[in-house]
């Protein structure tokens, strides 16, 4: 299989990236170190490459009412340049993906989605759309990057400076608030930059047509240096979402899992209307799901959980790892994992078998990791 690349594959080679397969990508797990990066964006800033994720537009008179037909949450919340985390739901409940959604304006909307569900996704678009709305998949003609840490709004300005132009007309980046985004220019090309991430941290995200993102990644690495700004990898990128407990599609989240077992219920606006798998998530609200989305620590120095390791109550397998890894900010393991109800309160002793073994672990309330 012939692997994508992304706009800044040659700037990863440059950098020493060492490149992996992820979802038909060929992307930088890590530059130095996965630890050496995760902490360098708890303590200070760390750029991603998020060029692989998918952006698709959607517009026209009809556009806010298809996409609360076709997603969890409510857009007609959103003023314009806010942006909201939401679902998109198979018949069954199921999550098709989960993305985030921006208003641009009052008939324009801009979804952010995940790389191995481009394809799909569009295609569940276009299916429920049915000439409502107009679609455009932007996702080979953009490029993307997220700079994420508690010293980046310190140094954005400097490195994309100028006043947003729409969405959220603001007069420089760092003015934007958490889940807005504006609409600036670089180079003399038009940017999104929303106020968002994947860390837990501060920080944002940039789109930019594919031609230019390399000269925003070196923009900013250039500014953010004497911030203590790091390229970061795939790796950092995964203990980083895990301490805070972010789902990922293909792990937490997939098309047998409803957002209420997956516990992103608060995304589910069931007084808005009808919407696809609005039933079965009602249902399942109102009685409880046979599953549920836990977090846990170990509690005793082991090789760190891995998805797929089972879990077990009293000696007897209850559930599954569907995320693990060792936690550089905390120096132990950590994970979640779907567990009958009756199991998932705080405090509940766990074994997760590793290597042949039971290792005790503990249930702990979401997040794992708490700045």
């Amino acid at each position: 299989m012939t692997l994508q690349r992304t706009p800044l594959y040659a700037a990863h080679q440059k950098l020493g990236g060492k490149l992996i397969e992820f979802g038909g990508w060929e992307m930088p797990v890590q530059y130095t170190s996965i630890t050496d990066e995760h902490l360098a964006v708890r303590s200070a800033a760390g750029i991603f490459d998020i060029s692989h994720m998918g952006e698709v537009f959607v517009g026209g008179p009809g556009a806010e009412a298809f996409l609360n037909r076709t997603l969890t949450n409510d857009v007609r919340k959103l003023a314009p340049g806010q942006g909201q985390y939401t679902l998109m739901c198979n018949a069954r409940g199921g999550v098709v993906d989960d993305l985030y959604a921006y208003r641009m304006n009052a008939t324009d909307f801009l979804l952010i989605i995940n790389a191995s569900r481009i394809a799909p996704d569009v295609a569940w678009l276009e299916a429920a759309n049915a000439g409502a709305a107009e679609l455009r998949d932007l996702s080979g003609q953009l490029g993307a990057v997220a700079i994420q840490g508690p010293n980046v709004a310190k140094f954005i300005d400097t490195a994309l400076p100028g006043s947003a132009c729409a969405g959220r007309e603001v007069a420089k980046i760092s003015d934007l608030k958490k889940n807005e985004i504006g609409v600036f220019v670089f180079d003399y090309a038009t940017i999104y930059v929303g106020r968002t991430g994947y860390t837990g941290e501060d920080g944002f995200e940039v789109i930019a047509p594919a031609e230019k993102i390399e000269a925003v990644w070196n923009r900013l690495l250039a500014a953010g240096q004497p911030f203590g700004l790091k390229p970061a990898g795939l790796g950092a990128r995964d203990t980083l979402r895990t301490e805070v407990c972010y789902p990922l599609y293909g792990h937490e989240l997939d098309e047998e899992t409803t957002p209420i077992e997956a516990g992103v219920g608060f995304f589910v606006a069931l007084d808005k209307g009808e919407f696809t798998g609005r039933s079965v998530l009602a249902e399942q609200k109102a009685t409880g799901p046979k599953k549920r989305l836990v977090a846990f620590k170990m509690t005793e120095k082991s090789a760190p959980p891995r998805p797929h390791y089972p879990i077990h109550v009293h000696g007897q397998a209850v559930g599954q790892v569907v995320s693990g890894t060792q936690s550089p900010s905390l120096g132990l393991g950590i994970g979640m994992g779907y567990v009958p109800p009756e199991f998932a309160q705080p405090d509940t002793r766990l074994g997760i078998e590793i290597r042949g073994k039971l290792a005790p672990a503990v249930v702990v309330k979401k997040p794992i990791y708490k700045r």
